[in-house]
């Protein structure tokens, strides 16, 4: 399955909640690099809560990120927004 399809199911899946606004749950893995991190970070705004979670090897950032989200739409946007860096995996 390709990324169009995946953001389309995901569209679909969200699209079924008439409940907008809402706050969303947004999860990446990292490879550890403060820069990086800090990209992942620029991406939501300042109201955004995130917390970060070290692998037990230090190779990887689980990062999770809550943020009020105005549509499908926009959560499809910044998936896509975050993607644009290198190394970061979406859950």
């Amino acid at each position: 399955m390709n990324n169009d399809e995946q953001f389309n199911n995901l569209r679909d899946k969200l699209a079924q909640d008439k409940n907008w606004p809402q706050v969303y749950m947004f999860k990446f893995i990292i490879p550890a690099d403060t820069k990086k991190m800090a990209l992942v970070e620029a991406k939501f705004s300042d109201e955004a809560t995130i917390h970060q979670k070290e692998s037990s090897t230090g190779k990887y950032l689980s990062i999770t990120v809550t943020e009020v989200m105005l549509s499908p739409d926009a959560i499809i946007e910044k998936y896509k927004e975050v993607g644009t860096i290198e190394g970061v995996m979406s859950l």
